[in-house]
């Protein structure tokens, strides 16, 4: 299965169309955004062009209304962390590198997708004698670093950092 991994978009919906475009061309069957969208028009924007599951948590900055995404039906809402099954793996996400604690006291991770920092960012931790990896997709907003997302190959657990000035 092929996933993007999006986060702290700031309502850059010309990024956004970028990378959805992107995510229609290579064939991505579902999508984790790990927060700051920021408001209400650009998570209606997200659902309604990408046709796939979106995996959403809460980021520090949103101003959209979290009662109303129960009227998007593609997106799934965790909060603040989430944990779920996508492919053979077990994802956590969360917008802030530190509530990646709460995610693993919800249970064991194969990988944990977090944003906050727009620095893409991979990692290996051992927890409890397993493997836990660690990825920041950086910034689809373009926010001080250059707008990125990731793209994910569930099967093979290949992760490719996406730089949106070269595609």
């Amino acid at each position: 299965m092929f996933v993007a991994i999006i986060s702290d978009i700031h309502d850059n919906l010309i990024n956004l169309k970028t990378c959805l475009d992107w995510c229609r061309n290579n064939k991505i069957e579902a999508m984790i955004c790990c927060g700051d969208v920021t408001n209400s028009d650009t998570i209606e924007y997200l659902s309604k062009h990408f046709p796939g599951k979106i995996h959403l948590v809460k980021g520090n900055i949103e101003l959209y209304n979290e009662a109303e995404l129960e009227k998007y039906k593609n997106i799934i809402y965790y909060g603040k962390t989430g944990r779920f099954e996508i492919g053979s793996k077990i994802v956590g996400v969360c917008h802030e590198p530190f509530y990646r604690e709460d995610v693993i006291k919800k249970g064991r991770c194969d990988i944990i997708f977090y944003g906050h920092t727009h620095k893409p960012w991979e990692k290996v931790e051992t927890r409890h004698g397993a493997s836990l990896r660690l990825v920041n997709p950086g910034t689809l907003g373009g926010v001080f670093l250059k707008a990125t997302f990731a793209a994910w190959d569930t099967d093979s657990d290949n992760i490719e950092l996406i730089i949106l000035d070269n595609i």
